[in-house]
């Protein structure tokens, strides 16, 4: 168990109270109608307390981006015995869904949406995509060296993100939330493991991971 501060504990509760503001106001009044000010008064804070967490406006719809790369290298780092770059990849976003919703809950239909329609907010998706390419497929290819090369660590890291958001995309633009969680998880996985067969290698220990939802 991790224990905080209550320091700690204070910035998490103010983190928090500045994304569900933020949301709140981008599906009340639109993206670009709402100002940081909306948002610091809605929260209760000033607006320069917003830049001690979010370094911009877009950075609102994109909170824990950096975590899920982190929640990659870190299922990269602890692959099990028998593993391969798929299962491994496939296993940290299991984990990431099942402790946060913000890939599949209302944010994310939020964010998808404003992505169609908001340039800044597109541009903001695609840096965090390209990051997070690079910095996966990076750690893929220093640990499965005899698997993949630095290109085919690209090619797959492509394709797992790819999958990824192009199943949230389809499956958002059908529903509107609430929808059930399981069934989005399944599916993202189910779907998402189909996009990479082509680096599936059951000799190496890979394996339907559809019941560890």
């Amino acid at each position: 168990m991790v224990f905080m501060t209550l320091r700690e504990r204070k910035r998490l509760r103010t983190r928090q109270a500045i994304l569900t503001a933020a949301t709140d106001l981008f599906e009340r009044h639109g993206y670009t109608e709402t100002t940081l000010d909306d948002i610091a008064a809605a929260a209760e804070i000033s607006k320069r307390a917003i830049f001690s967490y979010f370094a911009s406006k877009e950075d609102l719809l994109f909170p824990e981006s950096d975590a899920r790369i982190g929640a990659a290298i870190d299922a990269i780092a602890a692959r099990q015995p028998g593993d391969g770059p798929v299962q491994v990849l496939l296993r940290a976003m299991t984990t990431s869904t099942q402790e946060s919703d913000d890939l599949t809950g209302r944010r994310a239909a939020l964010r998808l949406r404003l992505m169609r329609t908001v340039p800044a907010v597109r541009g903001r998706a695609l840096q965090h995509q390209f990051d997070a390419q690079r910095e996966i497929a990076r750690h893929l290819a220093a640990v499965f060296p005899a698997d993949l090369s630095p290109i085919s660590a690209a090619a797959l890291t492509g394709a797992f993100i790819g999958a990824v958001t192009g199943v949230l995309d389809l499956f958002f633009e059908e529903q509107e939330p609430p929808q059930d969680p399981v069934e989005l998880r399944a599916t993202l996985l189910r779907v998402t493991q189909m996009a990479l067969t082509p680096w599936l290698d059951t000799s190496s220990g890979e394996r339907d991971l559809s019941s560890d939802i």
